[in-house]
């Protein structure tokens, strides 16, 4: 009797430590953007770091919905009523490498305005997706400054000062200075019936004429009329294989910065997605230019513990961008959300990850955002010449 109860024990003890050990690796590993960053991340300063996030409930938070989500919906009727079965409103999920499958329920003075009137008006036909905007009306749960909203969902810190705008990524005479890259380049939209594109999965397509390669290009567009130089990258990064998007993406990053050393700015264009548990598709609108889709930045920092050390430097960069968007159109973008993983905005203090409309959006109203934020864009950065 006294041995079978010891070898319960011995069992008990050694299943407990097979459990612990298995979730100090995930808890390890889960930063990481590659296989060798997680085979790395098991050394240093890997277990502090997990414990923090342990501590902190990273592993035994509610996934239904993310605060930044619940913080939208409290002022939208529409989505607020449904909260118990929506979908994770979400712009990239942290950890996003290790998702199988690409499911996704997803003012200072400037320089003169870059006009966009030599830019063809463009009809926005309905179709048929719901719509409404969102906007924040608490300042509970975010970091604010003047018109800009932050929420951070990192392990990292943050202050008013990371918000003061006075970014340190600098335009100078000599070109190429901006690259737009699209780690998810086959993210795609809604077209209104009878202009259907073909899909390689939900919401995505090969096809350059309706995936957000054709947003990176209105934005090129708008930055070089306004006098900015620009490389446009068309690499889908995200197919065949939609996992080690972004080490492929990041890649391709190193490689335009050797080749062009003049680069000063990387822009990730991608395009986010609010849905229901039923699958439907939500879009988001601009309120003063109801044709534009609304607009999100996403920032990476050093909170999953990679090294990651001027992170805030590209923060203060989305701030005065998103500042001198909002001041002609309030809700064009939706508070910024910065985020454990870097999203290979490690590269330059002048990374930015846009999020432009989401899935239910159409094409038009995602382009008619992007001619907005180039414009906003190229002001920003011009007037820090």
């Amino acid at each position: 009797m006294k041995r079978r109860l010891w070898r319960r024990v011995l069992r008990g003890g050694v299943s407990l430590a097979l459990a612990l050990t298995t979730l100090w690796a995930v808890a390890a590993a889960a930063p990481a953007e590659s296989l060798d960053e997680a085979a790395r991340a098991f050394g240093g300063s890997a277990l502090p770091m997990a414990l923090v996030r342990f501590e902190r409930g990273a592993f035994f938070s509610d996934p239904s919905l993310s605060a930044e989500a619940l913080a939208a919906l409290r002022s939208v009727p529409l989505l607020y009523a449904v909260r118990d079965k929506a979908a994770p409103v979400r712009s990239i999920d942290e950890t996003e490498e290790n998702v199988p499958a690409p499911v996704r329920e997803e003012s200072d003075s400037y320089a003169e305005d870059a006009s966009n009137a030599s830019l063809p008006e463009l009809i926005v036909r309905d179709n048929g997706v719901p719509s409404t905007t969102l906007r924040p009306t608490d300042p509970s749960g975010f970091l604010v400054k003047g018109s800009v909203y932050v929420h951070n969902t990192s392990a990292a810190s943050l202050t008013q000062s990371d918000l003061d705008g006075g970014f340190s990524a600098v335009l100078t005479d000599e070109a190429p200075q901006v690259l737009i890259v699209h780690t998810h380049g086959c993210e795609a939209y809604t077209m209104p019936s009878g202009e259907e594109y073909v899909e390689s999965d939900d919401h995505r397509t090969l096809d350059e004429a309706y995936n957000v390669l054709r947003v990176g290009d209105e934005i090129a567009r708008v930055l070089e009329d306004a006098g900015v130089g620009v490389l446009h990258d068309r690499t889908l990064h995200d197919y065949p294989n939609y996992s080690g998007s972004y080490d492929r993406s990041l890649a391709t990053v190193k490689q335009y910065r050797a080749d062009y050393p003049s680069l000063v700015y990387v822009l990730d264009v991608h395009r986010d997605a609010v849905a229901d548990e039923a699958g439907r598709q939500y879009k988001l609108l601009c309120a003063e230019e109801p044709n534009a889709a609304q607009l999100e930045f996403v920032v990476g920092s050093d909170g999953g513990g990679l090294e990651h050390p001027d992170w805030r430097e590209n923060l203060k960069l989305a701030c005065a961008v998103q500042s001198a968007l909002l001041n002609e159109y309030p809700t064009l973008m939706r508070p910024i959300v910065v985020r454990n993983s870097r999203y290979n905005q490690q590269v330059t203090t002048g990374s930015l990850l846009l999020e432009v409309g989401t899935a239910g959006n159409s094409l038009e109203e995602a382009l008619n955002a992007a001619r907005l934020f180039a414009a906003g864009f190229a002001k920003t950065i011009q007037g820090r010449k």
